[in-house]
């Protein structure tokens, strides 16, 4: 008989984007172990972003439950449609282009809804929960943030039902990049902060993606923390045709911070300098692209050189991997970014094609890409190497040689995490 486990999570198909991938493939694969999960899910989300294809890909025999959930975006919307959208799909503008909508709405965002917008959907869970775990006899119950109020659910079942609690973050709390742009007063800090702390102290096991979150974690908490990343899973797509052209690709969001100013300049010296290189190279952006990246890029490169695709599914975008000649991976250049490791890396890793990565110096994501031989890292200010670097892919397109060659890529497999997952929750049973 398999061991029931309850799941608690936001971010669920028809949701599109990044959060929803890590709970789907894990709930894929955990009956491969002995583990039936259980998940619990908004019944009436505000998602963002839409991709109706997941829906193929939950399980038939997976048990779903659902519950009404009062979204303050919806709200927001009456204020401003295009302002509420922008800000739930973490695209936040600078702070002197922000107009005084957006402004009010990050305010309030920070200080009266802490931790987050979802925060009026924990007592109502924890109600029914609680009815639901006792009947069913659950023993674990994992909750998985951002949103980060969903462990507050999971804190309060474990106070009043005495369950196993296993806390997964995504993303980190207080030190993630947008959260010192919600204007928070100083009350409001602390209590993100004591909230953060409570999670991270009652727990029974805390799962995070990156070694940087385990080492910041472990200054907070003396709970176990386990590393288990995002990954990739194998899918049978249409054979794809490589671009004719010179297609370098980013797929994914690119915030206003997110913007890499030596990529568009070393990018527009190529164009400049090399007449060739001039008529085979395309910058392509798939995904959500702030007004300040576009303007950026718009100085460095001609329009004809420009391809904006916007936002597609998911299996879109893993075609876009294939048929790209290079592939993008763009973070911050900040303290707080180093622990972030993008889920699409470890399917950029498996499409085969050179990855360039421009980030933080100590990333995780420096650590993976060496370790598994995938593509090259530069920092902010190595313009020569990534201009030099740029010019030797090029030529290497033009000798039909541009490949990259993995190394160890196995371990980062959907099904390789999930076994890690069913391993620690067969030992916290």
């Amino acid at each position: 008989m398999q061991k029931k486990v309850l799941i608690i999570t936001y971010y669920w198909p028809p949701a599109g984007g990044p959060g929803v991938q890590r709970w789907l493939k894990f709930v894929k694969y955990l009956p491969n172990y002995g583990i039936h999960p259980v998940v619990y899910v908004p019944e009436n989300p505000s998602y963002p972003m839409l991709d109706d294809t997941l829906m193929t890909e939950v399980p038939k025999d997976v048990t779903i439950l659902k519950q009404p959930i009062k979204e303050p975006y919806r709200f927001a919307e009456f204020l401003s449609k295009k302002s509420s959208k922008t800000i739930s799909s973490g695209v936040i503008p600078k702070e002197q282009k922000q107009s005084l909508i957006q402004q009010l709405m990050l305010y309030v965002r920070g200080n009266y809804f802490i931790p987050d917008a979802r925060k009026a959907w924990v007592k109502p869970s924890v109600r029914y929960l609680s009815e639901y775990i006792q009947k069913e006899n659950i023993k674990i119950v994992i909750t998985t943030g951002p949103p980060h109020s969903l462990h507050l659910i999971g804190l309060h079942l474990k106070a009043q039902l005495g369950i196993k609690w296993i806390a997964d973050f995504r993303d980190p709390w207080t030190t993630i990049g947008y959260h010192k742009k919600l204007k928070l007063s100083a009350n409001a800090a602390k209590k993100h902060e004591d909230l953060e702390v409570k999670v991270l102290t009652t727990a029974d096991h805390i799962i995070v993606t990156s070694e940087n979150t385990k080492k910041e974690f472990a200054t907070k908490s003396k709970q176990s923390i386990s590393i288990i990343t995002n990954g990739y899973d194998y899918q049978q797509l249409p054979k794809t045709i490589k671009d004719q052209k010179f297609s370098v690709a980013h797929i994914g969001s690119l915030l206003s911070e997110r913007n890499p100013k030596l990529l568009w300049k070393v990018l527009g010296e190529l164009i400049q300098e090399n007449e060739d290189f001039s008529q085979e190279f395309v910058l392509r952006l798939i995904g959500v692209v702030s007004d300040d990246v576009l303007n950026e890029i718009n100085k460095f490169i001609p329009a004809k050189n420009i391809d904006i695709v916007g936002y597609v599914s998911h299996k879109e975008a893993l075609m876009y991997q294939r048929q790209s000649q290079v592939l993008l991976m763009i973070e911050i250049d900040s303290e707080e970014t180093k622990a972030i490791i993008p889920g699409k890396l470890f399917e950029y890793m498996v499409a085969e094609m050179p990855i360039i990565s421009l980030g933080p110096k100590g990333s995780d994501v420096e650590n993976i890409i060496k370790s598994t031989n995938t593509g090259r890292y530069f920092y902010y200010d190595a313009e020569a190497e990534l201009k030099e670097h740029l010019r030797s892919c090029f030529s290497n397109f033009k000798n039909a040689t541009l490949f990259s060659y993995p190394i160890g890529l196995q371990q980062y497999s959907r099904k390789s995490l999930t076994k890690k997952l069913a391993d620690l929750i067969t030992n916290l049973s």
